[in-house]
């Protein structure tokens, strides 16, 4: 055999020799490690789920967040331990974790922007977990609130995932937030047709609506002579999860009921005059 070939085995028997045990004892530990980071979130997170069922204080929101920061935190430790197998001191490694943190930290602005982000909106709470809601134009009900992301599905269940940093910038309708909500129509009738009678019908068929709320009056008043129309504006109080099968059946009924009593409901027109000139 070449003897140069005999000092390269050489020299990987003695490497092996001296760090073989360090080499396996940080596999184990790194392997030992991830499964009990992973066991830990998980046991964490059925804890705070039990907990909340219970109690109810604690929003479902922040158990994903716990148990994602806990994971993390046992990973840092796991990496640490399996370096000081080959003789890495616990405090150059805190020195090059903090010269690595600000380096990475320059690099990632905008990752960590998103992660600044997520611990304000787990903070602030401008939503939930099962919210309804609208950021950005972007419409849907909050499935899991991370660090880095949030993930949204719209009504037809299309997943949205947005970075926290754009959701934070953004204003944030939240349409679950509030027990009530109230169903705005309006209605336009012809010029020809009698107001008091028109309102008297929208009236009675929003009484018949026994979805809305009687400790909140409801609104039925003209609210603009429009170009082909008397619209008449028409608000009633209901909960919010009645809101959309509310406001689909009031217009249906609205106008069936209209027609019924002889208010027509015009469609946008306009009136041509056409004058003749006699030829000079």
């Amino acid at each position: 055999m070449d003897q140069s070939i005999q000092d390269i085995l050489q020299m990987v028997y003695g490497v092996l020799a001296t760090y073989g045990i360090n080499v396996v004892g940080a596999l184990v530990i790194i392997v030992v490690g991830f499964m009990v980071a992973g066991w830990a979130r998980r046991a964490l997170e059925r804890a705070l789920e039990r907990a909340l069922s219970r109690s109810g204080k604690m929003d479902a929101t922040l158990v994903r967040f716990f148990g994602s920061l806990v994971r993390y935190a046992i990973i840092a430790f796991v990496i640490i331990a399996a370096l000081q197998q080959f003789g890495v001191e616990a405090t150059s490694l805190v020195a090059v974790f903090g010269a690595a943190g600000l380096a990475i930290g320059l690099a990632l602005q905008g990752t960590l922007s998103n992660v600044a982000a997520g611990v304000m909106l787990l903070m602030f709470r401008p939503f939930k977990i099962g919210d309804f809601v609208d950021i950005g134009g972007k419409t849907g009900t909050v499935k899991e609130v991370g660090l880095f992301t949030t993930e949204l599905a719209t009504g037809d269940n299309v997943k949205i995932i947005m970075p926290n940093g754009q959701i934070w910038g953004q204003a944030i309708a939240n349409f679950s937030a509030n027990p009530t909500r109230r169903v705005d129509l309006m209605m336009g009738i012809d010029y020809g047709d009698n107001i008091d009678t028109a309102m008297a019908t929208i009236n009675r068929v929003i009484g018949e609506e026994t979805r809305a709320l009687t400790d909140q009056d409801s609104t039925v008043a003209v609210a603009e002579l429009a170009d082909s129309s008397v619209n008449i504006v028409v608000r009633v109080w209901v909960n919010a999860a009645d809101y959309w099968g509310v406001r689909w059946d009031l217009t249906k009924k609205l106008k069936e009921q209209l027609e019924a009593d002889g208010i027509s409901i015009p469609f946008p027109q306009q009136t041509v005059h056409h004058v003749n000139q006699a030829a000079e």
